[in-house]
């Protein structure tokens, strides 16, 4: 029994000796980690009801938008910006700001909302979207030096085919059909066949002497002629 207990004592003795040495250590380590853990929770709590709030609003717009109530909605969509700038709804608000403002022939409206999405959005595909439609808004009013740089920024791979046909329309306005050519084909030859809108890209390539089914005939009899 003695021994046991001097064994015990022993252990004890070592446990304080290594919490006097370490003890500190452990002990903001824990703070730390138990702190990340709560910050970490909060944040997700706080990112949830931000998430929420910013639905309630954009919900508010799009009421506003379809009742025909321009200044709530131009409200709601000013609080938006304000207070939840990168959320996915405050970029919604922006793409609906702006096609409101076109249907009333607010191009600078439009711009604004617009670019607004391009600069503050955090979700690709909505930036992307922007992307597409500021140029438009901008080959309209004869911006087109804008409106390719515009689209000279990186966008997802599945909205390259429709930067390309973009710029091909903004490469036309500007006379330059070789050059519109090139990005019409690039769309083309990067859309799924399946996609519909593949036969509209089609038709800008025809109506400019280069239908891509002729083409590639073409090119097939070329390399035919030319084997021994």
């Amino acid at each position: 029994m003695a021994t046991y207990d001097n064994e015990q004592q022993e252990q004890l003795d070592q446990f304080k000796h290594f919490w006097k040495q370490y003890g500190n250590l452990i002990t903001w380590v824990l703070v730390l980690v138990l702190g990340a853990y709560a910050a970490w929770t909060g944040y997700q709590y706080w990112q949830q009801k931000r998430g929420l709030a910013a639905a309630g609003l954009y919900e508010e717009m799009d009421r506003a938008v379809s009742g025909g109530q321009s200044d709530k909605a131009a409200q709601a969509f000013a609080d938006l910006k304000k207070d939840y700038a990168g959320t996915t709804f405050a970029a919604q608000g922006a793409l609906l700001a702006a096609k409101v403002a076109l249907e009333q022939q607010k191009t600078d409206d439009a711009k604004s909302a617009l670019q607004w999405a391009v600069d503050q959005g955090k979700n690709p595909d909505l930036v992307a979207i922007a992307r597409l439609r500021l140029a438009g808004v901008q080959m309209d009013a004869q911006a087109h030096d804008e409106a390719l740089k515009t689209l000279s920024a990186s966008v997802p791979a599945e909205f390259a085919p429709l930067v390309d046909d973009r710029r091909g329309d903004i490469l036309v306005a500007q006379g330059k059909k070789d050059e519109a050519i090139k990005a019409y084909r690039a769309a083309w030859d990067a859309m799924p066949p399946e996609v519909e809108y593949r036969r509209f890209i089609e038709g800008k390539l025809t109506a400019l002497g280069q239908a891509p089914v002729a083409v590639a005939a073409e090119a097939a009899s070329s390399v035919a002629a030319s084997a021994p």
